[in-house]
């Protein structure tokens, strides 16, 4: 399938550029946040069908699933892929200022004290290892299965390539960063099996869940900026 790239006026290219760079800030945001709050582990049990067990840092992790395919959609691969290398500085950029932190001495009336800062951010090093390895599986196996659905199906069934990209990407993520944190011994290997299945049903859930706000992302960014056919693109790169 040819994705058809529609060339844009410059008034709405300035629109577009801002609705990207938004949609680009709230991925950033939810991956660096992410990774800073993973040490919180909470349980779930919705209606009393399953108990969840997971850290508070999924939360925030499915957004950067939903956001890349609503941007993969509208406004391309290139675009998408643009977005995960940003994650990726920004991801390095917040570890540097953590790190500075944590080896500046803390006054005698700080709130937090050395060791309790210390104790809250110790493990954000690993975390951050951790998250980027399985992050950049995660991230770019998305984009790039969400784009084979999308030209194997030319481009209709947005909730197939939706889901499919989704579902392979999260498992690949989940397995990678348990894998990695019980390696270095942040977590036992005896939780390893239970977050595995906790963190991956999940986010698998909120990727069923966030189909409906991927449609209305996606079908209200392609009226806003006139959009026609199944698979149409914005160019904002021409």
């Amino acid at each position: 399938m040819q994705v058809e790239v529609i060339p844009i006026s410059s008034i709405n290219r300035k629109r577009a550029e801002t609705l990207f760079l938004i949609l680009a800030a709230l991925f950033v945001t939810a991956l660096v946040t992410s990774n800073l709050i993973f040490q919180k582990f909470f349980f779930w049990n919705p209606l009393g069908l399953y108990h969840f067990e997971i850290s508070v840092g999924v939360i925030a992790y499915p957004i950067t699933f939903l956001i890349t395919d609503i941007i993969s959609e509208v406004f391309g691969q290139r675009r998408a892929q643009m977005v995960v290398v940003a994650g990726i500085f920004a991801s390095f950029f917040a570890l540097i200022i953590v790190i500075i932190s944590d080896v500046a001495p803390a006054t005698s009336w700080s709130p937090l004290t050395d060791q309790e800062f210390n104790k809250a951010f110790s493990y954000t090093y690993l975390a951050v290892a951790a998250s980027l390895a399985a992050y950049l599986f995660a991230q770019f196996l998305d984009v790039q299965v969400f784009h084979f659905w999308k030209r194997l199906t030319k481009g209709k069934h947005l909730w197939l390539r939706n889901n499919f990209s989704t579902f392979t990407s999260q498992f690949v993520d989940t397995f990678t960063v348990l894998f990695l944190l019980s390696s270095f011994q942040v977590l036992e290997w005896d939780l390893f099996g239970k977050l595995l299945i906790n963190g991956y049903l999940f986010k698998a859930l909120f990727a069923l869940i966030d189909t409906p706000f991927v449609y209305l992302g996606v079908y209200g960014l392609r009226n806003y900026f006139g959009l026609k056919g199944d698979g149409a693109e914005l160019n904002l790169d021409g």
